[in-house]
């Protein structure tokens, strides 16, 4: 059962409780809205139970981070190159 059909459930068992004023003799309307509106509060529960235990896969943009950074002095004019790892969360080498 969805969130939309125990609402609806709730909503027609209320309707029959306390706005439906009909004598049918053999069928007491007001107890058929009160079971109508307890079906729908016990739907409404369980659907939400459900929707929060399921596991839900979060996929993030995949970002970088800096292993191992070492840092070269510059000597004079010459020119210095830096090396620099960089690996990617959960990516094994």
């Amino acid at each position: 059962m969805g969130i939309g059909s125990s609402i609806f459930l709730i909503a027609l068992g209320a309707i029959l409780a306390f706005a439906v004023d009909a004598n049918l003799g053999w069928l007491s309307l007001n107890t058929v809205g009160w079971v109508l509106m307890l079906a729908g509060v016990v739907g409404l529960i369980m659907t939400a139970y459900f929707w929060n235990t399921r596991r839900r896969t979060v996929v993030a943009a995949p970002r970088e981070r800096v292993v191992e950074e070492r840092v070269v002095p510059a000597q004079d004019d010459r020119v210095v190159q830096e090396y620099r790892e960089v690996r990617r969360p959960g990516h094994q080498v």
